[in-house]
């Protein structure tokens, strides 16, 4: 198992958050994931962020973006999004969806199927 395979079974659907430095650049994250069929949607917003590095506690304007997809996608939009990103070590965590409506999540799937989708 690598790093970016979680330890159980993926929960059937999930969001998974980033961080960047600048709008820009998370619009641009956001609309990679979407045009690759690895999130059905995107939302972005700043937020203001406090966390230790490099033995300082920092604090900057992020902009946060949360990516809607499939749980069993979660690994590979993981990996690109490691892959794409600027920072050293960026944040990308999953959080699994227990409960949604079931058109909105069946337009989830259908968005991130590279078959289907409209």
């Amino acid at each position: 198992m690598t790093s970016n395979e979680p330890a159980t079974a993926p929960a059937p659907y999930a969001v998974v958050t980033t961080t960047t430095d600048a709008e820009g650049k998370a619009h641009a994250l956001a609309a990679r994931a979407v045009d690759e069929r690895l999130a059905a949607c995107a939302q972005v917003y700043p937020v203001a962020s406090v966390y230790r590095w490099e033995g300082a506690v920092e604090r900057a304007q992020e902009w946060r973006i949360d990516l809607k997809t499939r749980g069993e996608l979660v690994a590979a939009l993981t990996a690109r999004l490691e892959e794409w990103h600027d920072y050293d070590t960026p944040e990308v965590v999953a959080v699994p969806v227990v409960a949604g409506s079931t058109a909105y999540l069946d337009w989830v799937s259908a968005q991130t199927d590279s078959g289907t989708g409209s």
